[in-house]
């Protein structure tokens, strides 16, 4: 979520250290707690003698501590503009900037340490008066996760945290999962707020997502689970908040009592009725002014108002109009916020004032209507007799009011929504039909989209998409408010965009595009085997790819997979072999998958990985014509499989990996296989080798290393999705040296080993060795059953990849001696 600061500018902001009992500081060294203040108000608190309500803001992937400044300025602005009445103290943690939602090797340590922090800054309140015993926490991120965390730990109060904020936080599930840590500690978490939802009674949750212009979290990412055991928690989106700009008040923070904290959150992010919270709003008002008095009898009603000194009260008698309309519906354009509209009652001769329904504006699309509507639904205020607008004086300003009595299902039309495989487009047209019209869509999958489009004349279009599929047990529509002209025409058109569906087939399952092109890739490599074997001859990797990577060899067993899942007889047979659940079965559980994405992402996969093959194959030849110029090639001889200088390199490796970072030693052997394909490819060129040294050993000897070097090639093309699902441990590592050598935990160091020796022998190894072997046979037909598995343990797993591409490596290996 972005943030302004609006008002005065401070001359100076700072942060200051908290300082931490020594035990705590020598066990998170990279971690470290900051009090945020700026003018004044920061030279008060160097003593750190503080009497505001403390709050803890937790940043999340590689953010910063300073980001508290966008929350912490503009509360200190609010504070101010009530004398500091109430007023917040702001912590922040830092967090080193690392980068947990890739590694999830550091979120259990800084779950502990934010417990910690938690407990040192309410130490800082002890000997006030009133000292508060719980801390609100606002986590962005992933410091929203880590916030939910809290709870998980054995010795961690619940009642240490009142409220949690959470903002663009992915509750569901890890972006990228790409260590085995991170999805467990996803488990760990929602597992704990499912089977312990009793203990967060008293703890008020708000989980904030971004909407559609946050490309790296998306929204449906961010809601939290529905429990029925706990009704504390709220999930909304950025974009449908009301009023999303309007300041909010300190009661969700002060207050004790959860139902009043969840009060004022539904108050201020669902309904927002363009007023602050009132717990008890008072049942009279008085009506100042000698303002002109008149009646309104009529069903339409439209006043415009134009540089008038004369206030007014118009007053609109219900009794009349109960029994032929539903609904009243009055609205305010060219929001000038002056004018309001008031709902009263009839009792003892005395206007009964209603705040619940005063100023229950809801502003409809600021930046393009400019209107102001208020809708009541009269059989919910039986007690009321009449409606009463105030219009006051309008000197220098214009506007328009309108109020109209309606039925609600003469407004009302339930359409279909249109789907990727219906191909015609749904009409509507509308001829004076009145000032608001309720369309009901039917949506039901995450990759519905809309487009509405509106003529008149001019075209204007809509698009409409889903965060999240609807849930089995809700049954309601989504609305499309319509608030137009009785006096013009209007066609609506409902359309399927493909461009759009496809997009949102992209965001849903971006993350798994590494899975969808190492299965092509691996497809690839299995096909070039079976040509070694059947022809003697490697084929080019693009047309191996063209020819092999097929989605029907792969995609039809899964889909049966699923399908028989829903059976209990199967399920119990899969449970009873240990077999993991199916990701296409997790995702067809919460209607985020049907056959044709894995389809569409497979397609998506067969071309990143082809054009990534021609890219890969294209800066060989350059680099190794580069070689050819610096460096005067060798020729070309057949080398050994294993050597004292390679076993010892192979050891020297392996240590590396178990005493530093698994995935510093795979990259090592990365570019040491790069190397070695870059010499064999320049001492391959044609050119390279003389005329006067062509014999036919020699181009046997050529002809087997260009054979070979296709070979090398998509092994390199494998190996480089291992080395690039590894960076981010590697990153992590880079950024704590200071503090320790060791990555401790490392995903990758045990298969770190096993890649080590299993590469130090192939770099080595040509085609001859191996269409020879006795195994060759199984180890072509391996990678198709790989790839199956790939597809169905992998998409929500990406640490898992590697796996299946270390044993298809290590058949290869194999193939080599037998």
């Amino acid at each position: 979520m972005s943030h302004s600061v609006h008002g005065r500018v401070c001359k100076s902001s700072l942060v200051e250290k908290i300082k931490l009992p020594k035990k705590t500081a020598r066990r998170y060294p990279a971690y470290e707690l900051y009090l945020y203040g700026e003018g004044n108000y920061a030279e008060e608190n160097k003593n750190l003698l503080l009497t505001g309500i403390p709050v803890l803001f937790l940043p999340g992937n590689a953010g910063s501590y300073k980001q508290v400044r966008s929350l912490g300025s503009i509360a200190l602005r609010k504070a101010e503009d009530v004398d500091f009445k109430y007023h917040f103290n702001f912590f922040s943690v830092n967090f080193n900037e690392e980068l947990v939602a890739l590694y999830g090797g550091s979120l259990q340590r800084q779950t502990k340490f934010v417990h910690e922090c938690i407990k040192v800054i309410l130490k800082l309140y002890r000997d006030r008066e009133f000292a508060p015993s719980s801390v609100a926490i606002v986590g962005h991120s992933m410091g929203g996760l880590v916030a939910r965390a809290l709870l998980t730990l054995k010795n961690f109060k619940p009642e240490l945290i009142n409220l949690l904020i959470t903002q663009a936080t992915p509750h569901v599930a890890p972006v990228m999962p790409l260590d085995k840590y991170l999805t467990d500690f996803y488990t760990a978490v929602n597992n704990h707020w499912i089977l312990k939802a009793q203990d967060l009674r008293n703890l008020t949750t708000l989980s904030v997502a971004g909407g559609f212009r946050d490309y790296q979290v998306r929204s449906g990412l961010a809601f939290l689970p529905r429990l029925s055991q706990h009704d504390s928690a709220l999930s909304v989106v950025s974009s449908a908040v009301p009023r999303a700009w309007a300041s909010t008040d300190h009661l969700s923070i002060i207050t004790e009592d959860p139902k009043k904290r969840m009060s004022v959150l539904n108050h201020h992010f669902v309904r927002h009725p363009a007023k602050m919270f009132e717990e008890n709003p008072e049942a009279f008002t008085n009506l100042t002014g000698a303002f002109m008095w008149i009646t309104v009898k009529g069903s339409k009603w439209t006043y415009s108002v134009y540089n008038d000194s004369d206030g007014k009260y118009f007053s609109f008698p219900l009794e009349s109009h109960r029994k032929s309309y539903s609904h009243v519906y009055c609205e305010n354009s060219m929001l000038v916020r002056k004018c309001f509209f008031n709902v009263w009652s009839w009792f003892i001769k005395m206007w009964v004032f209603l705040t619940s329904i005063c100023c229950s504006f809801k502003t409809v699309n600021e930046q393009l209507l400019k209107l102001l509507v208020v809708m009541l639904k009269l059989v919910d205020y039986p007690s009321l007799s009449h409606i009463v607008i105030q219009v006051p004086p309008a000197v220098g300003n214009k506007y328009t009011l309108g109020c109209e009595f309606f039925k609600e299902d003469s407004r009302t039309v339930q359409l279909p929504v249109t789907h990727l495989f219906s191909f015609d487009l749904l009409c509507v047209h509308l001829l004076k039909t009145g000032t608001h019209l309720v369309f009901l869509l039917g949506y039901k999958d995450s990759s519905d989209h809309v487009s509405c489009c509106f003529r008149v004349p001019s075209l204007a279009e809509i698009s409409a998409r889903l965060h999240i599929a609807q849930p089995p047990n809700d049954s309601s529509m989504p609305e499309l408010n319509i608030y137009s002209s009785p006096d013009c025409q209007y066609e609506v058109i409902l359309k399927t965009s493909l461009l759009q569906v496809l997009g949102q087939i992209v965001r849903f399952h971006a993350g798994a595009f590494p899975v969808y092109i190492v299965s092509n890739i691996l497809l690839t490599y299995g096909g070039q085997l079976s040509t070694l074997r059947s022809t003697g001859q490697c084929s080019d990797f693009s047309l191996e790819l063209v020819r092999t990577a097929k989605p029907y060899k792969v995609e039809p067993l899964i889909s049966i997979v699923v399908f028989l899942q829903g059976f209990n007889w199967f399920r119990e047979i899969w449970e009873s072999l240990s077999l993991p659940e199916v990701d296409a079965a997790v995702l067809s559980s919460q209607d985020a998958w049907f056959p044709l994405v894995s389809l569409i992402l497979f397609l998506f996969g067969t071309g990143i990985a082809y054009w990534s093959g021609i890219f890969f194959s294209t800066s060989l030849r350059l680099f190794s014509s580069l070689w050819l110029i610096l460096i005067r090639p060798t020729e070309l001889q057949k080398d050994k499989l294993i050597t004292p200088r390679r076993l010892c390199g192979m050891v020297s490796l392996a240590l590396v990996s178990w005493t530093t970072c698994g995935a510093f030693a795979v990259l090592i052997i990365y570019l040491q296989y790069l190397f070695k394909v870059l010499k064999v490819k320049a001492q391959s060129s044609v050119d390279s080798i003389p005329e006067a040294t062509q014999s036919p050993s020699n181009s046997r000897t050529l002809a087997e290393a260009v054979n070979s070097l296709k070979m090398h090639i998509t092994i390199l093309n494998l190996f480089t999705w291992i080395v690039l699902l590894n960076l981010p441990s590697l990153i992590y590592w880079l950024k704590n040296l200071r503090y320790n050598i060791r990555l401790d935990p490392d995903p990758c160091r045990s298969t770190a080993v096993i890649l080590i020796c299993i590469l130090e022998i192939l770099m080595n190894s040509s085609t001859s060795e191996v269409k020879s072997s006795k195994l060759l046979k199984i180890a072509a037909k391996v990678p198709l059953p790989l790839s199956v598995a790939m597809l169905a343990f992998g998409r929500m797993h990406l640490y898992r990849v590697p796996h299946f591409v270390t044993f298809s490596l290590l058949l290869h290996v194999l193939c080599c001696f037998v």
